[in-house]
């Protein structure tokens, strides 16, 4: 396992300033041991981030980002490195840009990122800024799994070395000139290296488990219920052609390619094909009337020059999607239709569509429509 770091960046170690977001978990523990190892001046920074207050205490222990047992390891790993350290409070500012977004895009019949828009909007924007203005820092480091490729046209994204882990997806709306400051030391490990290699700095933390995706609560149904019950009610449920077979309890409480818990009974299994704000009506159908092979992508952020012409790509539709053969056709700098060569079942509106060519990832949109 190869331990020497190079991450091109343009001074020398000693010369360079890295914050890393730390969370207590081994992967940014290890990214910070490697980044003192290889001799960078390296400080430690945490975001306390917006927990949902009806939480259950027990659940919210398993909740990934902000517990007392999070900050304390983080805070142990710091002093064991002996790196100075840095609790933030962006609670308010999460809870406005993430949460506020979440529930309005659920409201609305849309499935959401959130964790896209809080990459782009906090940890990436903000964080980075921070780090910059009142750390000094030259590069802020994180601890995900993907690569960073320096070239004189600008910095390229690409694949994590364990495509288990990678997570390029979850980083492609990050655009150009903020990639250009940022640092991924793990990126060219697999998961299992990681684990070795916090065994190798006697990080208390290299047993620990894995985080989950949504940090502010366990159960998003639960939390809909109380933070978004004005906005969620009950409808009808109909077929492809408009016949009703049922009442649902809310749009929200559904996603595209749904079949459990629809409360139907049917001659043939059915799937939720739609979900239709606009008549609070959910649009059930086979598993045949699933397929579909274009999206409209907005919001666009190309990590390459904007295309003006097509070009084909593989595309991703969501973190833990396989690779799908599509054609990119621009619309403008920053929405393009997306023609897939067949057919997929889980296009959803709200969700991103990320671009590829082969380990580089070109960028990546909103799905405005299917």
């Amino acid at each position: 396992m190869q331990l020497q770091i190079d991450l091109s960046l343009p001074r020398p170690p000693s010369e360079t300033t890295i914050v890393v977001a730390m969370s207590g978990g081994v992967d940014s523990s290890v990214a910070a041991a490697r980044l003192v190892e290889a001799g960078y001046r390296v400080l430690g920074v945490m975001l306390k981030l917006w927990v949902d207050p009806f939480e259950d205490i027990a659940q919210a222990r398993e909740n990934r980002c902000c517990t007392f047992e999070a900050v304390s390891d983080a805070q142990r790993i710091a002093e064991q490195l002996d790196i100075p350290f840095r609790l933030i409070d962006v609670s308010q500012l999460f809870r406005k840009t993430v949460v506020d977004y979440f529930i309005q895009e659920y409201s609305s019949g849309r499935t959401p990122n959130p964790c896209l828009v809080c990459n782009r909007r906090v940890r990436f924007d903000y964080m980075l800024s921070y780090a910059q203005k009142e750390m000094g820092a030259d590069f802020l480091a994180t601890g995900h799994y993907a690569r960073l490729r320096r070239t004189q046209a600008g910095v390229q994204l690409l694949r994590g070395a364990d495509a288990r882990k990678d997570q390029s997806y979850a980083l492609s709306l990050i655009p150009q000139e903020k990639l250009r400051h940022l640092c991924f030391p793990v990126g060219e490990f697999t998961k299992p290296e990681v684990r070795a290699l916090a065994r190798r700095y006697g990080l208390q933390v290299a047993e620990k488990s894995e985080s989950q995706d949504l940090c502010f609560t366990s159960d998003y149904r639960r939390f809909l219920g109380h933070w978004a019950a004005e906005a969620i009610h009950p409808g009808p449920i109909l077929d492809i052609d408009g016949r009703e077979l049922g009442r649902h309890r809310g749009l929200p409480f559904y996603t595209i390619g749904q079949r459990k818990g629809l409360g139907l009974s049917a001659p043939e299994r059915l799937f939720v094909i739609e979900l239709d704000a606009e008549r609070n009506a959910l649009i059930v159908g086979p598993a045949a009337a699933l397929g579909r092979d274009r999206l409209q992508a907005a919001d666009i952020n190309w990590l390459i020059p904007p295309p003006d012409a097509p070009i084909r790509v593989t595309a991703k539709i969501r973190y833990k999607s396989a690779d799908h053969p599509a054609s990119i056709i621009p619309l403008s700098t920053t929405s393009a239709e997306v023609r897939f060569d067949a057919p997929l079942r889980d296009l959803t509106p709200g969700q991103a569509v990320v671009f590829y060519q082969g380990e580089q990832c070109l960028g990546g949109g909103v799905i405005e429509s299917v």
